[in-house]
């Protein structure tokens, strides 16, 4: 198995390994990436071919210091500059404008290219080793549930990657949320573990896009995303399931109050902690997941802060099994 504990030996291995144009999965501080050099149009292209993800679609560009933003970017505005200087390292993904040397397969041919500084001391170690920016979007199979421990990684890619260093649980669960910041008006492309509501502290109001999108400026955005293979259905307000001879799971917001056909409850928060519920997210879905379950059913959480990023998600995982048979 190439499932190491992340320790300095293994993280210079790993270094070796992107420079030598490979696939690392590593952690972050929100979910386990699958990384390779950003440079390196054939080592991307692999990420894309083990995901089985659509070219469409771009990647987030990881950096461990400001050179590594200067060699992305044409231009970084006082906007972003204060973003930067309040949230990184941490779960903020900025959208600037490219400069040519970044491959086309990286941005999905965009002007643009989104890029973020991990809050990870092992995802930071292992750019700084590999001595470029790594390109990397969430170590599964494109459209699955993000995989928030090394485990996960290794159920879902198993040998298809070159190394997975093993860093723990990741702390946050879901996602970087993904600012655009090239227009007069600041744009979330994605909601995820910074709450917008920081970010309106910090730059003023911004604009949320809404609704499905066919042509993606930011990963997470196309309609149905981080599902898992069991049905998922999210409850309405008076909304409660019955005995239907199905075997269901519960993804509960807190210890739910009343009894149910559940083989399986999983609770995101005891106290009703929206950090605590993102950080369990991913997490608790892989159980039921595995569970042999017919159905899993939802209750919504509360969409403020992190709860906006976990019905984000909710939406887009209930979304993928609507959609009519044969398409993917």
């Amino acid at each position: 198995m190439n499932l190491v504990t992340a320790t300095s030996e293994a993280i210079a291995r790993g270094a070796e390994i992107i420079r030598s144009g490979g696939l690392v999965a590593f952690p972050t501080e929100t979910v386990y990436g699958l990384g390779a050099d950003a440079f390196n149009a054939l080592a991307v292209a692999r990420i894309f071919e083990v995901k089985d993800r659509p070219q469409f679609d771009p990647l987030i560009v990881h950096v461990a210091e400001k050179k590594m933003v200067d060699a992305l970017c044409t231009a970084v505005s006082d906007r972003a500059q204060t973003l930067i200087d309040r949230f990184w390292p941490g779960p903020l993904t900025l959208v600037l404008p490219k400069r040519d040397v970044v491959p086309d397969i990286v941005t999905a041919g965009l002007p643009t290219v989104a890029v973020r500084m991990p809050a990870h001391p092992v995802a930071l170690m292992l750019i700084e080793q590999s001595r470029t920016p790594i390109a990397a979007p969430s170590a599964n199979p494109f459209g699955y549930l993000s995989p928030t421990s090394a485990e996960h990684v290794a159920e879902y890619l198993g040998d298809k990657v070159d190394l997975i260093l093993d860093g723990g649980p990741c702390p946050i669960g879901v996602e970087s949320t993904v600012l655009d910041v090239t227009q007069p008006e600041a744009t979330v492309l994605r909601p995820g573990g910074l709450p917008v509501e920081e970010i309106e502290r910090a730059i003023g109001e911004v604009r949320m896009v809404t609704g499905d999108v066919d042509e993606p400026q930011s990963p997470g955005q196309l309609p149905h995303h981080y599902a898992p293979r069991t049905p998922i259905h999210i409850l309405t307000a008076n909304e409660w399931p019955v005995e239907t001879g199905k075997k269901i799971g519960l993804l509960a917001f807190r210890r739910p109050d009343r009894t149910g056909p559940f083989t399986l409850v999983e609770v995101l928060s005891e106290k009703g902690d929206l950090r605590e519920a993102a950080a369990r997210f991913f997490s608790c879905l892989h159980r039921l997941d595995k569970a042999g379950l017919d159905l899993i059913v939802a209750e919504p959480v509360p969409e403020v802060g992190l709860g906006r990023a976990i019905m984000n998600r909710l939406s887009k995982a209930a979304g993928r099994h609507a959609r009519p048979e044969g398409r993917r």
